[in-house]
């Protein structure tokens, strides 16, 4: 049993020198000097107000991209002890002692300084040599991982190596995506060339449907799926950790924000949860934009004239007012009852049905009728109607819909409802415009009753954000109540999908308003180098870090894309007319039997390379090429402030065809214009005419054989430790 002990245990590794120096050089030169300079360098400014969030567990909403940037960032600053303690404000000012300056840059440096390592091995797994592959500097690690897993499959599919590396390029394909949107560009291109690999299986005979299913099964699951779950996870931790109110939230819902500890949650905590007739409520737009605001009204009244001339009904004002005060109370009025307390039970508002809005401190009626809006003339004038004893009766009763129901019977619900107010009278609807009113408004924002209205803009939906049960029936003793917070015990929680969905919708659709910055650029600027970015100027010795391209890595890799794209134009020409400038296992050649001339359309060469040629020259273009167009191209339809960083990920494929083309030239068309060799076979009264481009220094043949059976014609012949297998189809006899 124990008979393995008889024999010494031998572990045996291969060391790739090559990859090990790189690694070494890439750390060093990012490393070296990190925590020069000590004061806020260019994006620190932006970033690092998110690193401190994190530390004081507060919410916070970046439009720029998904959370897991920032909470790679933040694990640094959380490594080094900090507290978050830092005001953010200004480019240059100096860091203070509690700010961990090293470990806050730890991160982005280490991710630099292995792509220098990661760059050699990519070209390594596309078939490239060793030169070739020393010359890439830069990578994207999840095209590494996927590469790796094609070159298994072929030879040890569904192995340990084989998911680990599919496996792996799924990870890196949620990382690459959760740190900036920029990522979908190549995760993308990587289903694309997963996709196409897998066409390619789809012909090959020798698969079995069973063997097919499970290599789709397999990828669906790593390129897909885990990609979605952890995208996913990285908001749950995001949101798990960042449980405290704050400023970003006032852009969430009522619901969000209630969900948080602290702010809003402080104020709506415990409150009743069914909206009845005799509620006290505040109304919350939904949509938030151009900013957070309440249905409001105030006892001043629309001027008679405006200043264009149009007139008004010179009701009393409503708006949307972007700040919680005691004039936006509104009561749930029961159209055929006087009362306006909730009785006892209390009768709960549902789904269709009629009420009456009335202003808690005024005690006038929402109302609306077909006068012109102060600023939007095609929608109707909302107010508070005031009796003139003239021919313009109250038109007050409103519909409520509750958008977000699960049944046409729902209980309007604090909170969690969103509902439409369709004026009964008019069919309009009750939307904020947008538009600030004059002075005489304030510059609160207007309110209006949409005609005509179909689909459910987020302009038209409410929410009830704070809520009490009215008691009082006296005016005063009301006021009183509405100034009063609420004491009742019930409890609203959002699942972490609803959370995640609205988080997700306000990241993608949420704008900041785009100034033109003084080192901004366009998508042309960068490959032309015509732009640059000053990351860092010292105040008293004018020393300065800019960002700015290498003029010879710039052009270079410009001239290798631009050389790329013209020999596969001309290789794609030429293939059209049956001349195969690039071997791919198929060589026309001329050949003479029994002293006539024997033609045949193609070659199959069963030769010993690991690789075809015109494959490898594809599969680089695919790769380099396409993750170039994919992660640069889009920047030309963004509507957004760009600087030159944003062509880093284009430019790091791009550079890698610098070495791809070099080899190629080296190999092939170098290679092409010398002597081609004439090399006959004789087999008893069958002559052989092959001829090829000399691509060895040299070569022994040491015998050859020849056959000829029907239409098909094959030949070996050895060179020195390899042996040439050709097989002649589609031949057919000249005179």
């Amino acid at each position: 049993m124990l008979g393995f002990l008889k024999e010494p245990v031998v572990v045996t590794a291969e060391i790739n020198v090559n990859l090990v120096a790189l690694t070494v050089m890439g750390l060093i030169t990012r490393l070296w000097g990190l925590c020069y300079p000590r004061a806020v360098v260019f994006d620190e400014v932006y970033y690092g107000q998110f690193v401190s969030l994190y530390m004081k567990r507060i919410f916070f909403v970046d439009d720029s991209g998904p959370p897991f940037g920032h909470m790679l960032l933040a694990l640094g600053g959380y490594l080094g002890g900090f507290d978050g303690n830092f005001l953010w404000n200004r480019i240059g000012a100096e860091y203070t002692m509690n700010v961990p300056v090293w470990s806050l840059r730890l991160l982005p440096a280490l991710a630099g300084a292995l792509c220098v390592p990661l760059a050699y091995q990519i070209l390594v797994e596309l078939h490239f040599s060793h030169r070739a592959a020393l010359g890439a500097a830069l990578l994207v690690l999840l095209v590494l991982s996927y590469l790796k897993f094609y070159n298994l499959q072929r030879h040890r599919p569904f192995s340990g190596s084989w998911w680990f590396w599919l496996l792996l390029t799924g990870v890196a394909c949620s990382c690459a995506v959760g740190v900036k949107y920029m990522g979908l560009f190549t995760y993308m291109l990587l289903l694309a060339i997963a996709g196409l690999h897998f066409w390619h299986m789809i012909g090959d005979q020798t698969l079995s449907n069973v063997s097919l299913l499970c290599h789709f099964v397999a990828r669906a699951l790593a390129l897909i799926l885990i990609p979605v779950v952890l995208y996913l996870s990285f908001f749950y931790v995001h949101l798990a950790l960042l449980y405290r109110s704050g400023p970003h939230d006032q852009i969430m819902t009522s619901a969000f924000q209630a969900s948080l500890e602290g702010g809003l949650a402080r104020i709506t905590q415990g409150q009743p949860l069914e909206v009845a007739y005799g509620s006290q409520i505040t109304l919350r737009n939904v949509l938030g934009k151009p900013m957070q605001c309440w249905l409001h009204s105030h006892t001043n009244t629309y001027p008679i004239r405006y200043e264009n001339g149009r007139g008004s009904s010179h009701q009393q004002q409503v708006t949307c007012y972007p700040f919680k005060d005691v004039n936006n109370w509104w009561i749930v009025k029961d159209p055929g009852m006087q009362q306006l307390v909730v009785s006892n039970p209390p009768r709960p508002v549902r789904h269709g049905h009629i009420v009456q809005l009335v202003h808690g401190i005024t005690t006038r009626y929402l109302n609306t009728h077909d006068v012109a809006a102060p600023l939007s003339p095609h929608s109707q004038e909302v107010s508070c109607y005031i009796d003139y004893n003239i021919s313009m009766p109250a038109q007050n009763l409103w519909r409520v819909e509750i958008v977000n129901r699960e049944s046409d019977t729902d209980v309007w619900k604090t909170i969690l409802s969103e509902v439409r107010f369709v004026h009964v009278n008019t069919s309009a609807v009750l939307k904020l415009s947008g538009a600030s009113l004059p002075e005489w408004g304030y510059r609160q924002l207007e309110v209006v009753g949409e005609k005509l209205s179909k689909g459910y803009h987020q302009s038209m939906l409410w929410n009830v954000e704070e809520h009490r049960y009215g008691k009082s029936q006296e005016q005063k003793e009301r006021e009183v109540e509405l100034h009063s917070p609420t004491q009742m015990d019930i409890s609203k929680n959002l699942s972490f999908m609803a959370k995640f969905t609205e988080l997700q919708w306000k990241i993608l659709t949420l704008k900041n308003e785009d100034t033109e910055h003084k080192y901004s650029s366009s998508a042309l600027d960068w490959i032309t180098m015509d732009t640059n970015i000053a990351y860092w100027l010292h105040p008293t010795s004018g020393a300065q870090i800019h960002l700015l391209g290498n003029v010879v890595t710039w052009a270079s890799a410009n001239a290798a894309a631009l050389v790329y794209v013209c020999l596969s134009l001309w290789y794609l020409v030429r293939r059209r007319r049956r001349i195969y400038d690039i071997p791919e296992g198929l060589i026309p050649l001329g050949v003479c039997v029994q002293g006539r001339v024997v033609a045949c359309s193609a070659l199959r060469c069963h030769l010993p390379s690991p690789a075809d040629s015109w494959q490898l020259w594809v599969s680089a273009g695919g790769v380099c090429g396409g993750g170039w167009a994919v992660n640069y191209l889009p920047f030309f339809l963004m509507e957004k402030t760009l600087f030159l960083y944003h062509y880093l990920p284009a430019l790091t494929f791009q550079i890698l065809l610098i070495p791809v083309v070099l080899q190629h030239l080296g190999d092939h068309l170098c290679r092409y214009l010398a002597l081609t060799e004439t090399v006959l076979f004789n087999k008893g009264s069958d002559t052989v005419l092959f001829s090829r481009a000399v691509t060895q220094t040299s070569c022994c043949r040491e015998s050859s054989d020849f056959s000829s059976r029907g239409h098909t014609l094959s030949f070996v012949f050895r060179e020195t430790g390899q042996v040439w297998v050709f097989i002649l189809d589609e031949v057919f006899v000249q005179p």
